[in-house]
């Protein structure tokens, strides 16, 4: 990535987005303001260092990759290679910048090493400051606008969604996309195809279906919007379009005769009205394109389906206390929700014990965080375990079906039920994570760390300790078996 010079930072009212500020305004800061960052900055670290000691013993992998300006949103995408120690794997990265240089979507390679692989001595030893040997640019999309929210089509991963500050949503070919240089003036690049409806800026609320090519946005205009690109989507040169052969060659977006500024558009297959507030997230029902949820800031969940019209379904009217930022749905039991709000607690709903226009309890509420949460996901290899990332710098992983339950050798702990594990290693608010869906406990997390540094942003990935998630049975017998090569190792 450019060398460019770190601008200062100043994050909007909620904290979700960081604004950038003029350099000559941070130089004026009195030195009063300075020492409180600094206090601030103090606690931070100590905080940090303490949890960089841990990282031995935590990790199995963890690299830092340190970004010149902020990523809002960060994203997997499909594998590229396979070897012995390592695999190959597409990433997307968002930048914003302060206007100095274009915004851009970061085409990005990763090397995933895998298990058991990284020596301790090397995890401990990264530099936050230095960019990750493990990931490199493959190629720059200069976006028109600060790209809040990335979204791959999981039927053909190289097309991917973006979210701006304009009602449209964007639709890119990344592999067909030329690769752009980033320098001050340069136009943005043309998307492959903007979809249109939304009558506000839509930011944050974007999903892609995993069983068809549907895309979801929601926005400020407290509307939900879907669209179907099937009309637009072909398979190679040869043969019908089906899910199989989507992506399998050639440009899957079909391409207009001439040459467009803004590219092909098409309008919604349907228009969802019931949020009386901005609408915050989307998700669709992983075993239906036409069943989806929606949240937002006036603290309901929705559900919908597109059978039967674009009347809501079910409305939770109090979800929570506060402003909804996310939702997801779980990808192996439909029945089950998860809602994150700036109430600081992630509830779980089961969409069977919900009723039309009802105030209703949810399942269960993890209570863990301290901020705001901004991010929660479902795993998307173990059906109970769960992540969720706060505006106080942690991101949380859970495991529901160990509420109300405690082992043998556990210790009484203070640590909130279902929480088995925090990644500490981000000094401040993490506004995007994504699970590795070829990699299992494999994660890509991104930060802002403007209020702390000053700076721009990190990104890190990283996979926990399998000695933290496995059969507990499991751990002990490996743990006993490495105690008796010690002690015979010890009396040689």
């Amino acid at each position: 990535m450019e060398a460019e010079l770190q601008q200062p930072l100043l994050p909007k009212k909620r904290g979700r987005k960081p604004k950038p500020k003029p350099k000559e305004e941070e130089q004026s800061k009195s030195a009063k303001e300075s020492s409180g960052r600094r206090s601030h900055s103090d606690a931070a670290d100590e905080k940090y260092i303490q949890w960089k000691s841990l990282v031995p013993v935590l990790y199995d992998w963890l690299t830092n990759h340190n970004l010149v300006w902020p990523s809002l949103s960060c994203r997997w995408g499909p594998q590229l290679e396979q070897s012995t120690y390592k695999n190959r794997q597409r990433l997307y990265i968002s930048e914003q910048t302060d206007g100095s240089v274009p915004n851009t979507l970061i085409i990005a390679t990763c090397d995933v090493v895998k298990p058991r692989v990284t020596a301790a001595e090397h995890i401990s030893q990264y530099n936050e400051e230095a960019w990750s040997p493990f990931i490199k640019k493959y190629k720059t999309i200069i976006h028109p606008g600060e790209v809040n929210r990335i979204q791959e089509l999981h039927l053909s991963p190289k097309i991917v969604a973006t979210h701006t500050d304009s009602p449209d949503v964007l639709i890119w070919d990344v592999e067909s996309q030329p690769n752009r240089h980033a320098v001050y003036g340069t136009t943005p690049s043309c998307p492959d195809l903007v979809l249109t409806g939304h009558q506000d800026n839509a930011e944050f609320a974007l999903a892609m279906s995993p069983a068809e090519p549907f895309v979801l946005s929601g926005g400020k205009d407290k509307t939900v919007v879907l669209w179907s690109i099937q009309d637009h989507i072909t398979a190679s040169a040869t043969g019908p379009t089906t899910k199989n052969s989507m992506g399998s060659g050639g440009s899957i977006i079909k391409q207009t005769s001439g040459e467009s500024s803004v590219g092909p558009s098409i309008g919604p297959r349907g228009i969802y009205v019931g949020h009386e507030d901005t609408v915050e997230d989307v998700a669709f029902c992983p075993s239906s394109a036409e069943e989806f949820c929606s949240v937002g800031d006036d603290a309901c969940l929705i559900l919908w389906d597109a059978r039967v019209g674009t009347s809501l379904a079910i409305k939770v009217v109090k979800a929570h206390n506060a402003d909804l930022h996310c939702v997801d749905w779980n990808p192996h039991d439909s029945n089950l929700i998860l809602t994150g709000s700036t109430d600081n607690s992630i509830h779980m709903f089961d969409r069977r014990n919900l009723t039309s226009n009802g105030v209703e309890s949810p399942v269960y509420k993890f209570e863990g965080h301290k901020a705001a949460v901004l991010c929660v996901q479902w795993s998307p290899d173990e059906s109970s375990v769960f992540g969720s990332s706060a505006k106080g710098g942690l991101l949380n992983i859970w495991d529901y079906e160990k509420v109300g339950k405690k082992t043998e050798h556990e210790t009484k702990s203070s640590a909130p039920e279902g929480l088995f594990f925090q990644h500490a290693g981000h000094r401040d608010k993490v506004v995007d994570f994504h699970w590795d869906a070829y990699d299992p406990w494999t994660m890509v997390s991104v930060y802002d760390d403007c209020d702390t540094t000053g700076g721009g942003g990190t990104l890190q990935i990283w996979r926990m300790s399998d000695l933290i998630y496995r059969p507990e049975d499991d751990v002990l017998a490996e743990l006993e078996k490495f105690k008796a090569h010690v002690l015979e190792c010890s009396k040689a």
